[in-house]
């Protein structure tokens, strides 16, 4: 990208190199065709139609949402086939989730009895089927039971509703955020593929129907995915990447297509730059699911003597270390650490390409956390 010539790109501002953009989605669609692989990306790390459209027209067979709001817009937008990743408690949002069912083909996930009774008993009085798959925690410990014989006494005890229908397994390596080396991602990866196979083998030892096994995390799919068995892959980060995803050896910082830029608006002390950009443009983290590895606030293309050292919500504070040819007014580029935040807190990005502006994209499913 060549933002810094683009005077009329107002600061702070997000852009999209519209060439990486799509070079990471068609790499990505490569890998899932070569393995005979369902590719339903996720689309909470960009929550942009034209974007989802375009990983569909690479050959994904669906979308993946985090919640309920992300999937209503983006059945709204026309998308017909979407995974709620996220289980679906309470009257109101059981209401929400019949009423999506109408627009388009919807599965979301259980990982105990208590889901799985809400689902069943709402779907009883309402005459409806819900398909679900069941989400297995390969590591993470966030949602998701425990694979093996845990996953198979789930999958039993359903069988008593009649109203919900398993369709598979799914999980989400996001532990692999964690690793401190890429053969420890390497590692995460295998066991995540290997331990939802075994899995899913017991479960049709025991007589019952997998149809789906799903994998997840953009670190991981591209190992995970390769292992005998597993049918999905379900990564998202993949379109942008970042500065996490470069740490984790998944990347390099010429394939990350999402860039913020921002102006230099003062220099109060020799060892300091003052820039437009602050936390409520390139966010707090320092990683991904509460881990860090990643030095500063983002990265400076261009510039190794400049460190984002602190945010405020407006302000962000650079650290210099040597001498720098910049002066107040001028643009710096900058790679965040972690890419989907950043998009969540703009409603626009603009699209580049070849060091043009080549459109603005909405950010349509903004905020949509309910």
């Amino acid at each position: 990208m060549i933002t810094w010539l683009l005077e009329d790109i107002d600061t702070p501002a997000v852009l999209i190199d519209y060439d990486l953009l799509q070079n990471n989605i068609q790499k990505m669609a490569s890998f899932a065709k070569k393995y005979n692989l369902r590719l339903r990306p996720h689309i909470k790390t960009h929550k942009i139609k034209e974007i989802a459209e375009l990983q569909m027209n690479a050959g994904a067979v669906g979308i993946t949402t985090a919640k309920l709001g992300e999937a209503e817009v983006m059945a709204e937008l026309g998308f017909r086939d979407i995974l709620i990743a996220y289980p679906i408690v309470g009257t109101t949002k059981l209401k929400r989730l019949h009423r999506l069912m109408k627009m388009a083909n919807i599965t979301t996930v259980i990982d105990g009895i208590e889901q799985a009774e809400g689902l069943n008993e709402y779907a009883k009085e309402n005459h409806i089927e819900f398909p679900v798959l069941i989400e297995v925690d390969t590591g993470l410990r966030r949602c998701g039971v425990k694979p093996g014989t845990e996953v198979v006494e789930l999958y039993r005890k359903t069988l008593s509703m009649p109203y919900i229908r398993v369709i598979g397994i799914m999980t989400h390596a996001g532990h692999a955020y964690g690793a401190s080396t890429h053969e420890q991602v390497i590692e995460i990866a295998k066991q995540e593929g290997m331990e939802m196979v075994s899995t899913a083998n017991l479960l049709q030892q025991s007589g019952y129907s997998v149809e789906e096994i799903s994998v997840g995390s953009t670190p991981t799919v591209e190992i995970s995915g390769t292992i005998h068995g597993v049918t999905e892959i379900r990564p998202g980060n993949y379109v942008f990447n970042d500065m996490t995803q470069v740490r984790l050896g998944v990347a390099a910082s010429e394939d990350c297509s999402l860039r913020v830029v921002a102006r230099i608006v003062g220099h109060p002390a020799p060892e300091r730059f003052i820039i437009d950009a602050g936390a409520k443009t390139l966010a707090l983290d320092q990683g991904a699911h509460g881990t860090q590895g990643v030095k500063g606030y983002g990265t400076v293309v261009g510039h190794p003597e400049l460190t984002i050292s602190r945010l405020s919500e407006e302000h962000g504070i650079v650290d210099i270390s040597g001498i720098s040819s910049l002066r107040v007014g001028d643009k710096i580029e900058i790679i965040p650490n972690h890419s989907c935040p950043v998009v969540n807190l703009t409603d626009e990005v603009v699209v580049i390409q070849k060091g043009k502006i080549r459109e603005r994209w909405r950010v349509a499913a903004r905020g949509r956390t309910r």
